[in-house]
């Protein structure tokens, strides 16, 4: 007699063909308010990219605000001696052309609007600070791969 703890616990196997390729895909055991629910408990603050730019910038000697609700697309930083704002975009989430970002095989129909809405809320964002007269910078995750290059990047655009 089995008591039902073996490998097929947790998650539920549904067998599929993929392309000719019989295959099991893995379903979310969660419902999806409670994925919902997870999912909106991840904060969007102090991300490890954004740490390490303020590491950066901390470094070059720029002092700066975080999060400035008043401002049009709360940048993550703002130097306001500078009048410049930094936002650091993560490559999926915001659609950079870098080898991290991948579209998804699975439910296209939704990410790539998804991620293209990003993107325009990112222009229209830039366009009022600019507007407003503050200095916008981007500065992408995968940029982090070199930070020398990037604390250059930082400290000629600030100067």
């Amino acid at each position: 007699m089995s008591s039902g703890a073996g490998p097929s616990r947790g998650l539920i196997m549904k067998p599929v063909s993929l392309r000719g390729r019989d295959q099991e895909v893995r379903i979310d055991r969660l419902t999806p308010e409670r994925r919902s629910w997870l999912m909106s408990r991840i904060g969007r603050a102090n991300t490890k990219p954004e740490v390490a730019v303020r590491s950066i910038l901390h470094g070059l000697g720029y002092r700066f605000r975080l999060l400035r609700r008043d401002l049009p697309g709360t940048p993550d930083i703002v130097l306001p001696g500078r009048t410049a704002v930094v936002f650091v975009h993560g490559c999926f989430w915001h659609g950079h052309s870098c080898k991290k970002t991948k579209m998804p095989k699975s439910r296209t129909d939704y990410w790539g609007p998804k991620i293209e809405a990003n993107k325009r809320r990112d222009r229209r964002k830039r366009r009022q600070l600019i507007g407003l007269g503050w200095r916008v910078i981007v500065v992408w995750e995968c940029e982090l791969k070199y930070p020398d290059k990037l604390a250059n990047k930082l400290s000629r655009v600030l100067a």
